[in-house]
């Protein structure tokens, strides 16, 4: 019997983005539940079993910030990861120094993602 992969949700409203990183996750062996809204996460009974969040910054509704301030509510020790295009709202994510290391600026390195994913679950 295999072990129970860890499964990580990933926010984008970039749909391509989005199936691009689930499929790099997939690919090294984690469970994946892809969400375009960060409302569509807060709403999902998964939110209660996920191991790692990878959220967009800058997202139409709620960006990434506010999502896991949100989620930190329910869950206070899950791993954030933060992505973005957006120069501003990354420099506002990394301005909590706890941050800087959880900051992607896009286009990313995969391998560091994946890489810190790893170390944080």
């Amino acid at each position: 019997m295999s072990a129970p992969r860890h499964m990580v949700a990933i926010v984008d409203d970039d749909q391509k983005v989005l199936e691009a990183l689930q499929d790099l996750l997939e690919s090294k062996g984690f469970a994946v539940c892809a969400f375009s809204s960060a409302r569509d996460l807060l709403l999902d009974k998964r939110l209660a079993t996920i191991d790692c969040l990878i959220t967009d910054i800058a997202m139409p509704e709620m960006n990434g910030v506010e999502l896991s301030r949100q989620t930190a509510l329910k869950r206070p020790e899950l791993p954030v990861f933060y992505i973005s295009g957006d120069l501003e709202m990354a420099a506002l994510a990394e301005s909590n120094s706890d941050n800087r290391e959880r900051v992607f600026k896009k286009p990313f390195d995969s391998k560091a993602l994946v890489a810190a994913v790893q170390a944080a679950i």
